[in-house]
């Protein structure tokens, strides 16, 4: 500050116009610049003239920032509202639903609290194996979260969890250490299905076979065992109970485990990742499912593609979708999983998304795909009697 009471002008700011430097996070209001606040005339060098028949009243004046998620159109200064690229996983809400009463309202959808059947149920069986040779393209992430929205919504449902690593019983809280009657018992020991399979607690219509490590060791020892690739098949067909489906998820690799998946499904539901290896994989699983249609499961037959960990902000993610599209055609469900924490978070506390943060866009995006699988269903049902 001068003698002559001006004060310096910092560097980056020397020739900017105040009006210009109100940040877009601002809010502008006409108390708060009063009294002891620092008035725009001490600035040296900015002559403000006083023009009281302009100035506007203080709700005209009050200029708030949309949130990313609103994705609001931006005013340019013509007055004109520029139509700014909105992502197709965003959501878009209207103006007068405060964000809360939004998230509570897709809560209440996703939960189903009456129990009601909002989602048609198959004819048949659906029996759908989850696989994708390739690691951490959201398999598992994918099963848990389909299987918990189609049972909140009506449909009985079986999770088998045919990977050592024990994460989809972990993703449905039920329990898998050592000692627990699991899947390796019914590939190695002949063990029925329905004396291992649990009920998953606060979802009446679901039930999980979990996966211990011992199932680590059933890829070696399923060599010396006759009819080994139909093992999984034969325990899934002797169930006395009905499903309306059954979803097998499958390791990273193909191997006996996978075969066995691929022999005991008539659907395959594949997750791509939305980056360019998970596209270089592809090729290879979809050549070992058709080894496995012609000589062991004729039916099988790849049906459902879901596009996961879409990221609005890359180019890539958009070039990769429009490549799977463009060769898999109706496959691939309209509905894209987003890249979003909450679907991280809820394994750690032993839930799934859509009852982990019901009001979330993963649970959104995993309830929507949900539905379009079961309306798929029942427009082509598919599969066994039970």
């Amino acid at each position: 500050m001068h003698h002559d009471g001006r004060y310096d002008e910092p560097e980056l700011t020397r020739g900017y116009s105040p009006q210009a430097s109100v940040s877009r996070e601002t809010e502008a209001h006409p108390d708060a610049i009063s009294g002891s606040a620092v008035q725009p005339q001490a600035i040296a060098g900015v002559q403000h003239a006083p023009a009281p028949e302009q100035r506007l009243p203080p709700d005209e004046v009050a200029i708030s920032a949309p949130s990313v998620d609103e994705a609001t159109p931006v005013s340019n200064t013509a007055g004109q509202q520029s139509d700014a690229y909105v992502s197709r996983e965003t959501e878009m809400r209207h103006d007068d639903d405060p964000p809360l009463a939004m998230e509570a309202m897709r809560a209440v959808q996703i939960l189903n609290p009456s129990g009601e059947v909002t989602m048609p149920r198959p004819q048949r069986t659906r029996v759908m194996c989850v696989a994708n040779q390739k690691g951490g393209v959201g398999k598992t992430t994918t099963t848990v979260n389909l299987a918990v929205a189609l049972a909140l919504h009506g449909n009985r449902v079986l999770v088998v969890d045919l990977d050592p690593q024990g994460n989809a019983s972990t993703g449905l809280s039920v329990p898998h250490h050592t000692g627990v009657p699991d899947v390796y018992d019914c590939l190695i020991n002949g063990m029925a299905l329905e004396e291992v399979a649990q009920g998953v607690e606060g979802i009446p219509n679901l039930w999980c076979v979990p996966a211990t490590i011992d199932l680590a060791g059933a890829e070696i020892e399923l060599v010396s065992v006759v009819a080994r690739e139909s093992r999984l098949s034969r325990a899934i067909e002797a169930y006395p109970g009905h499903f309306d489906y059954v979803f097998i998820d499958c390791p990273p690799s193909l191997g006996l485990l996978t075969v066995n998946a691929l022999v005991a499904a008539q659907e395959v539901l594949i997750p791509i990742q939305c980056e360019y290896y998970a596209l270089e994989g592809l090729n290879q699983l979809i050549n070992n499912i058709n080894l496995v249609r012609q000589h062991l499961n004729p039916r099988l037959d790849v049906s459902t593609i879901l596009l996961t960990m879409y990221d609005r902000r890359t180019r890539l993610a958009d070039a990769v979708e429009q490549d799977v599209r463009n060769h898999f055609g109706d496959k691939v469900l309209q509905a894209v999983i987003p890249r979003n924490v909450r679907v991280s978070e809820a394994p750690s506390y032993g839930q799934s998304v859509m009852t982990y943060d019901p009001g979330s866009r993963g649970a959104m995006s995993y309830f929507a795909a949900a539905q379009e699988i079961a309306e798929r269903g029942a427009m082509a049902p598919v599969g066994r009697n039970a």
